[in-house]
């Protein structure tokens, strides 16, 4: 459904220089969330899948990966800009043997250099898509850096790599850490963990996946800021500081919020709801922390990714998420990274992780 002009207007007076971006043609949202949305010169694109303005599948992945191109295209033009101004992108595939063939298809629409871009195998997506892709463009000169995909197969190799890629640590904001099964996320964070003081890691989001290309184990993709001095971590009381990840990390005008489940911190701290919506709704809780901390709230939010452990639940998933967004929800890539978790109840009743969110959000800016 398209926002109402008078809708529009009453969320600028909100968050101001926020505002929705529809296409002209397009799938229509399946979620709570908006195609684009452009803050402060900077336009968010939500994960796109495969679907034309009919609903429909192209018969080949080779067609598939053109919709999805021509999908985030459209998001893209009715924000003012091109893929020229693509500056950052991530790609999820159901089945990383189509990787070549996404890759080709890829660089007809992004010749030359191109976008910096992740790439990541998930188990399952919206609509059943093949394919997903996410993306941030601007015309503006940032004050970050986007980190691309960087793959390695032991975690002191993915570290070598990210030293190379960010020289100086301490200006990392975000990153993305992705493991593959048969790796997980406590061998990468042994060799992590020693690379940051306490309070001053970057905020993270930390998933185990069903792939990586070309048999990688690892992938780190993430956000560092230019000069030190944008850069400023934001901590909740209720947090301890972490060696692995802040909860919130500014750079400039732009926070970047660690993915959060629906843990309770505290001494006994753990994940206690047994059920999808009861654990989203700790969950946005656990993420409101950060941004009230920061002066902000939700509705300063732009992008949102939402990791769900069994998308059979996307509807349950998506009554408590949209809650939280009753006028210009964020936009908004969603993913199951895995097959689902056995739901059984553990010590002290405490339950598996069923999902995580993270966020990122625009302070707008002084008129």
């Amino acid at each position: 459904m398209r926002l109402l002009p008078a809708l529009l207007l009453a969320v600028s007076l909100v968050a101001a220089e926020k505002s929705a971006v529809f296409p002209k043609v397009g799938p229509k949202p399946v979620g709570p969330y908006t195609p684009g949305v452009l803050a402060n010169g900077v336009l968010y694109v939500s994960g796109q899948g495969a679907r034309d303005a009919n609903n429909q599948f192209a018969p080949t992945f080779e067609g598939q990966t053109r919709q999805c191109i021509e999908n985030v295209k459209a998001i893209v033009e009715g924000g003012g800009l091109t893929l020229a101004d693509i500056v950052y992108s991530q790609v999820y595939l159901a089945d990383m043997k189509n990787y070549a063939v996404m890759d080709r298809i890829w660089k007809e629409y992004f010749p030359g250099a191109g976008p910096v871009r992740a790439v990541l195998g998930v188990k399952r997506m919206p609509t059943e898509t093949p394919v997903e892709i996410n993306a941030v463009a601007t015309k503006k000169t940032l004050d970050r850096v986007y980190i691309p995909g960087l793959y390695a197969n032991t975690p002191a190799e993915a570290m070598e790599l990210l030293r190379k890629a960010v020289p100086d640590l301490g200006n990392l904001v975000f990153l993305n850490v992705y493991v593959t099964p048969d790796l997980g996320l406590a061998d990468m964070n042994k060799a992590y963990a020693p690379l940051f003081a306490a309070g001053d890691a970057p905020a993270r989001a930390s998933l185990v996946v069903n792939e990586l290309p070309n048999g990688a184990r690892i992938a780190i993709t993430g956000v560092a800021v230019k000069d030190r001095k944008d850069r400023r971590i934001v901590r909740p009381r209720n947090m301890a500081p972490s060696r692995t990840s802040s909860p919130c990390v500014w750079a400039g005008d732009t926070l970047y919020c660690s993915a959060k489940s629906g843990f309770i911190p505290g001494p006994n701290s753990g994940i206690y709801a047994p059920t999808v919506e009861l654990q989203v709704r700790q969950t946005m809780r656990n993420l409101l922390d950060g941004l009230e901390e920061a002066g902000l709230n939700f509705s300063h939010c732009t992008q949102a990714n939402v990791y769900v452990d069994d998308l059979a639940e996307f509807g349950k998933m998506n009554g408590i998420y949209g809650s939280f967004f009753p006028q210009v929800p964020p936009t908004r890539t969603t993913v199951q990274p895995l097959a689902p978790v056995e739901r059984k109840e553990g010590p002290n009743g405490t339950w598996p992780m069923l999902e995580q969110v993270s966020v990122v959000a625009v302070r707008p800016s002084v008129q």
